[in-house]
């Protein structure tokens, strides 16, 4: 493999991979999944459909449908995923990742984002799961929140790690754990100290990009709003340290997750940023202002299969350095739209191959 080779005005690495997408399904999925398929050779796909992907049978369906979605000629490769229900079946979650249909099993706290009413009410009631995950070496993906109501929303996260996090990997000392989408300077902190040989995180580009004034900047931004929130702005400094440092616990995840604007700006508006259109050249920004770009094929292109346990990519991406616009909006259901994550800016880097 090449080492990335970047000047003043290209930047060469390794086809990177997305280590946590949402595509959805239905028209949805038809209007989304070129973006991810244009930029990432794989993608671990969330199972929080409605109903969610619970069985073999139920994730090969979907992986079917998203592969129908696909541009033609289009060179990617969905990585099927299992949401965790209390009474999920050790056996079938077994089954689906020795048989090559699940990469990994997601556990959502119930209620705690999009689609999670089905998710783990307690730990306890699926120990046998994880149990087994251990035994065979299957990655668990957390959603790394507590659901209590009388902890503050912007806290969530740190106190997941003390309540929950620590105390299973107490429990289940080989089992192989991403914590997914971290916000934190405490949950970056956390991942070090574990070392990297079974704790990892993925870190999404608007985490890297905004703190939580976005939400709020002349007024109130749905479209800056997911979950877990955007935080203060030490934690987006951490974070890109974090990115930014090598380190081969921290890789690419872009938590892409389109709504409708309708449903977005709404009374109840959904959480969830569209950052597809623009993820690995958001990236590649955000290594260049931390002065790094050197780095950006590890945290993209290699620590997530390696962390996996597969083979790296062995396609190049190209970005050249050339303004351009990120789309105002994306075609969607019904006559609908979505709308992407700083739309309408103008960006540095632009995907060539």
């Amino acid at each position: 493999m090449n080492p990335v080779r970047h000047d003043s005005t290209t930047l060469v690495i390794a086809r990177p991979d997305d280590w946590h997408v949402h595509l959805r399904d239905g028209p949805m999925l038809r209007a989304v999944v070129g973006f991810t398929a244009k930029r990432f050779a794989r993608a671990i796909v969330m199972p929080n459909l409605t109903p969610p992907v619970l069985t073999r049978a139920d994730a090969l369906a979907y992986r079917a449908r998203i592969v129908a979605a696909l541009p033609k000629d289009a060179k990617f490769t969905p990585l099927m995923t299992c949401y965790l229900t209390d009474d999920a079946d050790p056996e079938e979650v077994a089954r689906g990742f020795e048989e090559g249909v699940f990469a990994a099993v997601k556990l959502y706290p119930a209620h705690t984002t999009t689609n999670s009413a089905h998710g783990v009410t307690d730990l306890a009631k699926v120990r046998r799961v994880l149990a087994r995950m251990e035994a065979i070496g299957m990655p668990l993906l957390l959603h790394g929140e507590v659901t209590d109501a009388a902890v503050d929303i912007f806290d969530r996260e740190a106190v997941y790690i003390e309540r929950v996090l620590a105390p299973m990997l107490a429990d289940f000392p080989g089992l192989k754990v991403v914590l997914e989408h971290i916000t934190t300077a405490e949950a970056a902190d956390f991942v070090v100290a574990a070392g990297g040989h079974r704790l990892a995180a993925t870190i999404t580009p608007h985490h890297l990009t905004i703190n939580r004034n976005a939400l709020f900047h002349g007024g109130l931004r749905p479209h800056m709003y997911c979950l877990p929130v955007a935080k203060r702005e030490r934690h987006r400094l951490a974070l890109r340290r974090a990115a930014a440092s090598g380190h081969p616990a921290f890789f690419l995840g872009t938590d892409t997750a389109p709504h409708r604007v309708g449903d977005k700006e709404a009374d109840c508006g959904c959480a969830g940023i569209f950052n597809a259109p623009a993820a690995i050249e958001l990236y590649a920004q955000v290594f260049e202002e931390e002065g790094a770009l050197g780095k950006l094929e590890a945290f993209a292109s290699f620590n997530g299969p390696d962390f996996y346990g597969l083979p790296r990519n062995r396609g190049t991406s190209t970005l050249v350095r050339e303004d351009w616009t990120v789309p105002s909006l994306v075609p969607a259901e019904s006559g609908g739209a979505v709308k992407p994550f700083l739309a309408g800016e103008t960006l540095r880097w632009r995907l060539a191959s």
